[in-house]
Parts: structure tokens; C-alpha cells; sequence
């Protein structure tokens, strides 16, 4: 399986990405869910993430750095709100330093996952990033958020062969 579709949508402010995998829901959610098996995907294949801090929980903390091929490091975090396993998250999503504080002039991105089954035992993730606004939408496609996310979505098929249903 690939990423089936990408679509940013300037008018909504919204840049939607959707993969299916031959995989059940519970195994799908595990990518957002197990932080050892997230810091296998998340971010492009070129910057490695590790996980410092994960508490998938409303009102929890995820921090994480990634690492460049130059040996650059850049620290990002989530503040999940609606955490509904195995299903859908809400969660915002910044940068920041090593601490997990937000980065000033820096955009925050609302994410939406929804993960459902598809039928014949597969499972469609549906991962939604709403801007607040167009001028940072902008900036983050500039920076190469859509290119990275794809790239990011395409390591997470090799963590789910063998698992299905």
C-alpha cells in the first residue's frame, strides 16, 4: 500500500494526507500510540525522530526531536486533546526546543487523525492539519510539511506488514 491521497485545500487552511494499510484498526493506532514504534516513522527518513516525553493522554505531552543528516536537531510537540483509541486524535502541533516549549513566530498546526476500517481487513488513516492560517500554510508547505509527512507515512508500512487481521 502507499499514501492513497494528499490534499491541501488553501481555502480551509487544511492539508489532508490518507494511507490505507492491509493492517486492523488496533494496529494502526499502535503507530500513534507505542512512542518506540512512532520514532520509527514520524518525520522524513533524513531526520530520525526520538521520543523524550509521551502521554497520549487529554492534556498530555509529546515532545520529540528529530535529527538532520548535517547533525542539526529540531524539537517539536503535541498537545493532544480528543484521544479516542483506536480510532482518532486531536492533538496541536509545534515546534519547539528540548524542553517542549512552544517556539515564538513559530505556526502551530491542529491535527486530526481518523482511523477506520476500510473492509476486507484493511484500514484507512486519514490525518488532517488545519493552519491558522493561510500565510502559515504557507509557510509550512515551503518548508516541505507535505513532502515530509508523505515520506514520513511511507516508512509506517514496513512496521505493519504481517499484522493483519
Amino acid at each position: 500500500m502507499s499514501v492513497v491521497g494528499v490534499a491541501p485545500d488553501r481555502e480551509a487552511r487544511t492539508l489532508t494526507m490518507t494511507a490505507e494499510y492491509d493492517a486492523p484498526v488496533e494496529q494502526v493506532w499502535r503507530l500513534w500510540a507505542d512512542p518506540r514504534l512512532l520514532e520509527r516513522w514520524w518525520g522524513p527518513p533524513t531526520y530520525p525522530a526520538t521520543v523524550h516525553e509521551h502521554d497520549l493522554r487529554p492534556g498530555g505531552r509529546v515532545v520529540y526531536s528529530m535529527t538532520g543528516p548535517e547533525g542539526d536537531t529540531h524539537y517539536g510537540w503535541w498537545r493532544p486533546g480528543r484521544v479516542d483509541p483506536p480510532t482518532g486524535l486531536e492533538l496541536e502541533d509545534g515546534f519547539g526546543d528540548a524542553d517542549g516549549t512552544p517556539a515564538e513566530g513559530m505556526p502551530t498546526t491542529r491535527v486530526r487523525v481518523d482511523i477506520a476500517d476500510a473492509g476486507g481487513g484493511r484500514t484507512r488513516m486519514t490525518v488532517t492539519s488545519t493552519f491558522p492560517s493561510a500565510e502559515a500554510m504557507d509557510q509550512m508547505l515551503q518548508m516541505g510539511m507535505a513532502e515530509g509527512m508523505r515520506e514520513a507515512l511511507g516508512q509506517t508500512y514496513p512496521l505493519l506488514e504481517g499484522s493483519a487481521a
